[in-house]
């Protein structure tokens, strides 16, 4: 077998990688990034690196060649358009390339309503994948927890959560739990079923006064919910231009859009999702 994953030096990329890694042998794992210098040690450990570029399809085509299951985590672009046109070039070359199954990652704010910048993309995707003839199964993500561990001291001084959520609930996942799932369903049959959909979340989703409990409970300190309005949170995180999409998928969530709940990752696993209070509490320390 040949799995290509692309954006392997990712956050997320790496995770998968290492997942897979648990799961099938390392010269069955072909991965797919833009600085392959970055995937040494990957390479040192009998993984096959391949260099691509998204606006490259002849690269996307080499990389893919021969795969029987290529899973597409996409970059880190703030906007729709760049993304679908990234997203038509993998579909030109993996079926240049006759890729024999497509994993793509996907995320709960993809609903036709939702406000947030990337919802066209993500809504996109399994239109797209619907009527392409290309054996596809996607993975909906809801939020990472993982960017909350190094948010907490931030929290904890403001004393608040200030997310504008109105009264309106987040659903998580963290990064590890996903790549497990994602090599899971990717190397089982019985799991990776053509126009399948699986959405991957904890067990429970969370109001922004339930969210505070749980950072006050793991940090110790007394935090609250205050929040601040969407410009204003647009302007406050807008580093490398990042603010007004970030502020756009809060104003999604202040509609109910991210608050979705699922069991697929129990179906998938075998297992519940871990807690957000339990991850927390095992990578919090202050």
């Amino acid at each position: 077998m040949k799995y290509t994953i692309t954006g392997a030096t990712g956050h997320l990329g790496q995770q998968v990688v290492e997942a897979m890694a648990e799961l099938v042998s390392a010269n069955e794992l072909n991965l797919g990034v833009h600085t392959p210098s970055k995937a040494a040690a990957f390479k040192q450990r009998g993984m096959t690196v391949s260099a691509i570029d998204y606006q490259n399809i002849d690269s996307l085509k080499v990389a893919g060649q021969g795969s029987d299951v290529f899973i597409y985590i996409p970059s880190k672009s703030h906007d729709s358009f760049s993304r679908v046109t990234e997203f038509e070039n993998v579909l030109q070359a993996v079926t240049a390339a006759h890729v024999k199954h497509l994993l793509v990652m996907g995320f709960i704010a993809d609903q036709v309503d939702n406000p947030f910048a990337l919802s066209a993309f993500y809504g996109y995707v399994p239109r797209r994948l619907a009527g392409s003839g290309i054996n596809y199964t996607i993975i909906r993500n809801g939020l990472y927890a993982d960017p909350l561990v190094p948010y907490l001291p931030e929290l904890i001084e403001r004393h608040n959560v200030i997310y504008p959520m109105a009264d309106k609930a987040l659903s998580f996942i963290t990064q590890t739990d996903s790549a497990k799932a994602f090599a899971k369903v990717a190397t089982t049959p019985a799991l990776l079923v053509s126009g399948r959909i699986y959405t991957l979340t904890q067990s429970r989703n969370y109001t922004m006064p339930e969210l505070a409990q749980v950072l006050s409970t793991v940090s110790g300190q007394k935090i609250g919910y205050q929040p601040i309005s969407l410009q204003a949170f647009s302007d406050l995180y807008n580093q490398g231009g990042e603010g007004p999409m970030l502020a756009s998928m809060y104003a999604g969530g202040a509609r109910g859009l991210l608050e979705t709940v699922s069991s697929d990752f129990e179906t998938i696993m075998g297992r519940p999702a871990q807690s957000l209070t339990d991850f927390l509490e095992a990578n919090y320390h202050n």
